[in-house]
């Protein structure tokens, strides 16, 4: 149980926390004490989401910030990307989508704060966790460590970041947005390996951070020993419940990621929005005052180009479908702010299940509660100050005047929606295709005796570098029965690898996100005298996070062939050629000055391996985000107009059979009306005819409610000149829906009053269901922008309950458009 810890005023001691810069005749700054942060001068409760700034392109910014603002969010965290900024030593990179300060600064402008996490290790499931590959080369370095040439670019770095915020003036206390700052990043995880190093390390960081003097608090996640002023906050996905606490009074409950993410190779899951928001209720009922949704959006799944590769990870981003029931619970919480930031915490046991935690400041009227039942399984009806409440399983109900429930938790009031992927109208059928093949070389000059490592032959500039050996077979090595071949086997560090004997494709194999080494065998034909071995290894990124990470390697380590009649052949030290990065790269042909330096030929079968291939489309109509769904393809890149959108991967199979990922974010900033040119790099043999661009959409939107557990939405109370009242007349249950980009609903794809099963775009009749649902659905709400359903057992049983026992449910499914609404026939 986290220890809940009495109201500290802000003393001397918090004030010492965070230097404060005068401004006229105002004071503006950021301290705390073991409440919460205080941010000029104010007490503030913080919902926050992850938008990671390389992860979308400019012109996407303020959109994305909009809609966090609207989701009710007040903070957006990013981390800053030390290898995107500094890809080679002494080189920087602020433009495009790399540019940091206009990123805070549109933050800014969309009144929300901004918390920097600087790391410089980051992890992100991000390529090498942000460390520039060019650090490997540094001689006797050891990253993470109490280590001289480490900390002396470490503090490069971070100086020079802090230095460019200080300049642009985007602190707060300089009057920008910026509230918070961190250095590291989950070093808890890793610091045993370094031993001592490791904890003078983690001192030498956290003060190195302080000195440079930014006027806000730093904090170090996952770090029990955070030194000084320096705040440890929690990771994962139930704080409330994990988190042991900050390691002095003096510090605030802060929970810097809440783990939203699906790894990259797992079955398709997203977690519920239910579960998301019990554990945000349960951390601010135990101190909490900040949140942070990670990611809130991450739009770019693979990567925005070949010098940032994200690695195997599928972020789901917090959008709509879970941001309406988290919105709520924002405002619901925001009614209880002066209680929970003001009022002395308190716990009572209410039965074996559940408990109440309540907040309440003497001699006045705030008070703030949570029930929260604990049983996973079974709801409960309890008594708190003399009047009764319905707990749901595993909920927590919140109660700004601890009297009225606002909010529960598990009973999602608000309208939810499902994503639709449309084929664009404009493409459909139309792409025509031509395609350009790698030559397989098949005996570069030998410049090593065994396979060099791929890490440091790529360097971080390509996924790519050829292998080739030679192998001179006599007749009486290859067996005489012609069923009977041999086998080349090749044991590699990783990532991938397509193998050639003679030029003829024989086969792939890959590592996963658990096991990144593995073994490509394969049966091959051999023939007397010269053979040759090829063998393409490519990368996914490097390592993102553990201990010496500088010691991580990649590629083939051995190679041998088995089933000759002398035995088995090793090859791992039969001398090795090297090329590094495909001909196609080097020339630039995802480009169309490059794509001319080639001959082309039109696309009539199944591709080689190593193919690149070509199309032109339109723009998809409306405004739509767009994607490009890649059937029928394996492994590879794509580019738009010159401008990589990233690695696909359709071969990386999920435990159900399916590819973990088939559709691909393409920005609209990136396309032109016409004419836009798509390239794909295929590392094996694939046909793109299946290939479809997409438009994506969330006109599907729903609502579920039951006509006794639910509380009113949240929407319903506000709090004015300090008095917690009603704003809505009629506070009963009701289906809520409203129609995206004022669109109005043209069907009624689903109603049932009863006891209909399933989520948004999978609802199902169940045993009771009235006949009159669609019905009264459709008379409610056909070719308006947003209905109200009331849920009335008279509107849908009239005098007539078939099943009068039942406690009722009400689901309605309904699709927007633009165009003119379908009415069923019982409507007509």
């Amino acid at each position: 149980m986290v220890k809940c810890h009495f109201l500290l005023t802000a003393t001397l001691v918090s004030l010492m926390l965070s230097s404060v810069i005068a401004h006229g005749d105002k004071k503006e700054g950021v301290t705390y004490d073991g409440r919460s942060l205080i941010i000029n001068g104010k007490r503030e409760l913080l919902f926050s989401g992850s938008i990671h700034y390389p992860r979308s392109t400019p012109e996407m910014w303020p959109e994305l910030i909009q809609k966090a603002k609207r989701g009710g969010l007040n903070v957006i965290q990013t981390y800053v990307f030390w290898n995107i900024h500094e890809p080679e030593q002494g080189k920087f990179n602020f433009e495009g989508s790399y540019d940091l300060v206009k990123f805070i600064k549109t933050i800014g402008e969309n009144g929300m704060f901004a918390t920097i996490r600087l790391g410089p290790f980051i992890q992100a499931e991000w390529n090498h966790g942000g460390l520039p590959y060019w650090l490997r080369e540094i001689p006797d370095i050891i990253f993470r460590s109490d280590n001289a040439p480490f900390k002396i670019q470490m503090e490069k770095f971070v100086t020079m970041i802090i230095n460019k915020m200080k300049e642009e003036k985007l602190f707060a206390s300089q009057g920008g947005p910026i509230v918070l700052a961190q250095i590291e990043n989950e070093y808890n995880t890793v610091q045993l390996a370094y031993r001592n190093l490791g904890v003078s390390y983690v001192q030498w960081a956290g003060n190195m951070a302080l000195g440079l003097k930014t006027g806000v608090p730093w904090v170090m996640c996952k770090q029990k020993d955070a030194p000084g002023p320096v705040i440890n906050t929690c990771n994962g996905r139930h704080c409330g419940d994990t988190f042991t606490g900050p390691n002095s009074p003096d510090k605030p409950h802060l929970w810097t990621e809440n783990w939203t993410a699906q790894v990259f190779g797992d079955p398709p899951s997203q977690r519920s929005v239910e579960d998301t928001a019990f554990s945000v209720a349960r951390w601010f009922s135990k101190n909490g005052s900040l949140v942070n949704y990670y990611m809130n959006c991450c739009l770019f799944r693979n990567n925005p180009d070949t010098m940032m590769k994200l690695l195997l990870m599928n972020m789901v981003c917090r959008g709509n479908q879970n941001g309406s029931h988290l919105k709520d619970l924002h405002r619901a919480l925001n009614l209880c702010k002066k209680a929970l930031l003001w009022g002395t915490p308190n716990v009572q046991r209410l039965s074996a299940d559940v408990e109440a935690r309540f907040y309440e400041q003497p001699g006045t009227n705030d008070c703030a509660a949570f029930l929260a039942n604990n049983n996973t399984k079974e709801p409960e009806t309890v008594t708190f100050r003399g009047e009764k409440y319905y707990l749901p399983a595993k909920s927590i109900s919140i109660l700004p005047d601890c009297k009225t429930v606002v909010y529960n938790t598990m009973t999602v009031v608000s309208q939810h929606n499902s994503r639709n992927f449309v084929k664009s109208r404009k493409t459909d059928g139309k792409l025509q295709w031509e395609m350009f093949s790698e030559a397989i070389p098949s005996n570069l000059p030998v410049d090593s005796r065994i396979p060099r490592e791929l890490y440091n032959l790529t360097k971080d500039k390509t996924d790519y570098t050829w292998f080739t050996t030679t192998i001179n077979v006599d007749r009486n090595d290859l067996s005489a029965r012609k069923d009977i071949n041999p086998v080349l086997r090749v044991a590699s560090l990783g990532h991938a690898m397509v193998a050639f004997v003679n030029g003829e494709f024989i086969g792939s194999a890959h590592g996963s996100q658990i096991e990144k080494s593995f073994v490509l065998q394969r049966s091959v034909k051999l023939k007397p005298g010269i053979n040759f071995v090829t063998l393409l290894g490519s990368l996914v990124g490097l390592p993102d996070s553990g201990a010496y990470m500088e010691h991580r390697y990649a590629g083939p380590r051995g190679v041998s062939i088995l089933g000759l009649n002398t035995g088995t052949l090793d090859l791992s030290s039969n001398g090795w050629g090297h090329q590094v990065a495909l001909s196609g790269e080097t020339a630039k042909v995802f480009t169309k000055e490059g794509g001319a330096k080639v001959t082309w030929s039109k696309v009539n079968k199944d591709g080689p391996p190593v193919t690149w291939y070509k199309t032109l489309f339109d723009a998809p109509e409306g405004k739509s985000p767009v994607s490009v769904r890649m059937t029928g393809m394996k492994k590879g890149m794509v580019w738009i107009n010159g401008r990589s959108i990233g690695r696909y991967w359709m071969t990386f199979i999920s435990p159900l059979g399916e590819p973990t990922q088939s559709e691909y974010h393409i920005p609209r900033s990136y396309l032109k009306p016409t004419d836009n040119l798509m390239v794909i790099l295929e590392e094996e043999e694939a046909s793109p005819e299946k290939i479809e661009i997409l438009t994506v959409n969330r006109d599907t939107i729903c609502s579920y409610v039951n006509e006794y557990d639910h509380p009113p939405n949240v929407r319903s109370w506000e709090r004015k000149n300090n008095k917690f009242t009603p704003v809505a007349d009629d506070e009963k249950p009701a289906a809520r829906l409203k129609c995206p980009n004022q669109k109005k609903i043209v069907a009624v794809q689903f109603a049932s009053f009863g006891d209909p099963s399933g989520t948004c775009g999978n609802f199902a009749v169940g045993t009771c269901d009235s006949p009159m649902s669609k019905k009264v659905a459709e008379q409610h709400c056909l070719g308006k922008n947003s209905c109200v359903i009331p849920m009335d057992k008279g509107l849908f049983t009239g005098n007539k309950d078939n099943c009068p026992n039942l406690s009722k449910n009400l689901a309605v499914q309904v699709k927007c458009s633009d165009k003119n609404p379908k009415r069923s026939a019982n409507q007509a």
